[in-house]
């Protein structure tokens, strides 16, 4: 038996040191995905930027399910054709159901598959219950303490301006560029984006245009992004996540009287344990695809330990993903999410209601389905008295994942670090939705990054309170897109 036992560990023995011997290689051979740039002298921008930001900030351009405002979308579409007259007389444009804008600026050479630039001119409304809390009013466009006020400043109307700044300055300039180079600002991208950037794409293929890359918002440079990284992380959007909201319902023969509740549960309470069963059994994490793809970027940069493992994420990912799925935003990037957003039922406090129903928002991870989300549903609740369907209007598939190796995201990561010194760049997967999703038929190399600097902090202000963007932030912006041009178009 002895004997038996010593062979035994002398195995272990032996397979712990050939795990080992891989684990060494593996974080030895995982060197950087970083390129090596020449860092460029920021351009100098005049403080006007920040009041013409100011001023598309102080008309309310809100877009909701019930409708938008007309007079401010056109008041919006006025504004701007005032402020950058070069942009507005000297490249081709195009409105799109009334609102909706394309620009071209045709190029020198019509052989070079042209770009295109996304943005959309629409914002959210404000939670009228949040308005004391602001500390400048949602819709003035304030200047104060180095920041622009208000609602747009982080989504969207700031890549809307930085985008045509970038134009106008390089219009003055005499530039002219190699490829053409197209704008896209859709008008209901906080709706789902049907009236814009929906019958742009489609405007595009019936036209037979297809594009090199396309660059839209989405991902940010995030401050402290990961504990083991000290840099600054330019996250570039490789694919984004599906969109389905299923409803929820519960339909009792009888309601009846408070005071003689039935044993077999109430329509609330039975709508209630299968909210709860959905949020206690997550859909399982995974780490894939373009999630994957931002730690080989960023698990190189990392300190060893933390390197070794991401080097061998063969070994580790049990471990990994439970540390993931710890924090939120990194929870988020490796599972579809369940989110219970609307509840409705009953009429008197002591009256039980027959009838309740609710809402849940899922955010598809990529290899899932709006369909596949409704049969995890209905398997985990596993209860014939509570009703599921899937709100089809509004569903989306995830989208698919664009190379890394292809010429805009190389030309995308190359401007990053041109011109911002000691980041680390990294694909990664957007958990939000953007007009993107609609082009996935005019381009295979689509991609989602807002050349914004941002602490981990700040993201709360995107469609919350007190949103706001600094103006070197914004004047940063601006560079990028400039020098975006300059690159892509030579």
């Amino acid at each position: 038996m002895k004997k038996l036992f010593r062979l035994l560990f002398r195995v272990l023995l032996f397979a712990c040191i050939i795990i080992l011997g891989f684990v060494i290689i593996n974080t030895l051979g995982y060197s950087s995905k970083q390129i090596k740039v020449d860092t460029i002298n920021k351009t100098d921008i005049d403080d006007k930027v920040a009041e013409r930001l100011g001023g598309a900030i102080q008309i309310p351009s809100v877009s909701t399910e019930i409708g938008i405002d007309s007079a401010a979308f056109g008041q919006l579409l006025s504004y701007i054709d005032s402020q950058f007259v070069l942009v507005d007389s000297l490249l081709d444009k195009q409105t799109i159901n009334e609102f909706s804008r394309i620009y071209k600026w045709t190029g020198r050479k019509p052989n070079l598959k042209p770009i295109l630039l996304l943005a959309h001119l629409d914002v959210v409304p404000v939670d009228k219950a949040t308005e004391g809390k602001w500390e400048q009013d949602p819709f003035s466009g304030a200047i104060k303490d180095g920041y622009v006020w208000g609602r747009g400043t982080l989504d969207d109307k700031v890549s809307v301006l930085s985008i045509l700044e970038s134009i106008e300055s390089l219009l003055q300039q005499n530039y002219f560029p190699e490829r053409t180079l197209y704008l896209a600002f859709g008008h209901d991208e906080e709706i789902g984006g049907k009236a814009g950037a929906k019958s742009i794409s489609r405007l595009f293929q019936q036209q037979g245009i297809s594009f090199e890359y396309i660059l839209d918002e989405g991902s940010l440079l995030i401050k402290q992004a990961l504990p083991s990284i000290k840099k600054p992380i330019a996250l570039i959007g490789i694919a984004e996540k599906g969109y389905v909201t299923l409803n929820i319902a519960v339909r009792l023969e009888n309601g009846g009287h408070s005071s003689i509740p039935p044993t077999e549960g109430t329509a609330i309470g039975i709508l209630s344990k299968a909210i709860a069963t959905l949020e206690e059994e997550q859909f399982p994490a995974q780490l894939a695809g373009a999630s994957k793809k931002m730690f080989e970027y960023t698990g190189p940069e990392m300190t060893l330990p933390s390197k070794a493992i991401f080097a061998n994420i063969w070994l580790f990912e049990g471990m990994l993903l439970r540390q993931l799925e710890q924090n939120t935003t990194t929870n988020a990037m490796v599972r579809t999410t369940t989110a219970p957003t609307m509840i409705r039922g009953g009429i008197k406090e002591n009256v039980l209601p027959s009838t309740v129903s609710g809402k849940i928002n899922f955010r598809i991870a990529p290899g899932e389905t709006p369909e596949s989300v409704l049969d995890y549903v209905k398997q985990t609740i596993d209860d014939d008295r509570v009703i599921v369907t899937i709100n089809k209007e509004t569903a989306m598939n995830p989208s698919k994942v664009s190379p890394t190796n292809a010429f805009g995201f190389e030309i995308i990561q190359k401007t990053a670090q041109e011109l911002f010194p000691d980041i680390i760049v990294a694909p990664s997967l957007v958990v939000a939705a953007t007009d993107c999703r609609h082009y996935g038929e005019v381009s295979d190399n689509i991609y989602r990054f807002m050349p914004l600097m941002l602490e981990r902090s700040d993201l709360k202000r995107i469609h919350g309170i007190n949103e706001r963007v600094s103006v070197e932030g914004y004047k940063n912006m601006i560079r990028f897109y400039q020098q975006l041009i300059r690159n892509s178009c030579k």
